[in-house]
């Protein structure tokens, strides 16, 4: 609903999607060395806990990049129903119907958040943890596109991965006191020129981001550096 002419609009309700924007921003903030970790602890328990925009103007006045905004820009909605073309998605394992929508973000605040089985990943995804743990098993999903992007970032949490054989991983994150690493691979990469690849980016502040390498699900597990 639009807000009415007299109304302002500083005092409207913010989303979800506005909170982790603006989450993801102070998250940068602090990579950069313009918060410490107590002033970013503080700024992003404020931010989940802000109802309207103006909650949100003193998270942010002092921080560039922002544009004057009490939130980011948001971005671009994604429409997963209209893969890329040159990965139809009904061609993947463990394909859904494509009128499905692609859930954006997974989030753990002092909780847990799960995904697993059949599930439709967008371009882009994010997953959050802020003393929780998030697990995205990547095995059976679905991707929209070849190349999807997984924006993690763990704060006193952790964020676990998985991925098949079939799938190329590329990890570009950076631990604080923490790890955003590959972990050790479970059974051996089955590569080709055409697998799909997750690429994993973002920040693990005092905790741990991690993609393991697995079987699919019911299948035996292979020793490394042996063939059948």
């Amino acid at each position: 609903m639009d807000p009415r002419p007299d109304q302002d609009p500083m005092l409207l309700r913010i989303s979800d999607a506005e909170r982790h924007q603006v989450a993801e921003h102070l998250r940068r903030a602090a990579g950069e060395g313009r918060l410490d970790l107590e002033e970013l602890d503080e700024r992003l328990e404020a931010t989940y806990a802000a109802k309207t925009y103006a909650d949100l103007v003193p998270l942010l006045a002092d921080l560039p990049g922002h544009g004057g905004l009490p939130v980011l820009p948001p971005a671009a909605p994604r429409t997963p129903a209209h893969p890329d073309p040159a990965y139809p998605a009904a061609s993947q394992p463990g394909a859904l119907p494509g009128a499905l929508p692609a859930p954006s973000t997974s989030s753990a605040v002092l909780s847990g958040c799960d995904r697993r089985g059949a599930w439709l990943v967008g371009p882009t995804h994010t997953a959050f943890a802020l003393m929780g743990g998030v697990t995205l098993d990547l095995r059976q999903a679905q991707f929209a596109t070849r190349e999807v992007v997984v924006n993690a970032s763990a704060i006193m949490g952790s964020v676990d991965l998985t991925v098949n054989a079939g799938t190329r991983v590329v990890v570009e994150g950076t631990g604080i006191m923490g790890s955003f690493e590959e972990g050790r691979a479970r059974t051996e990469p089955d590569l080709r020129a055409d697998s799909p690849v997750v690429r994993v980016r973002g920040l693990a502040l005092m905790g741990a981001v991690t993609v393991v390498r697995k079987p699919m699900p019911g299948e035996p597990r292979r020793r490394l550096g042996r063939r059948p």
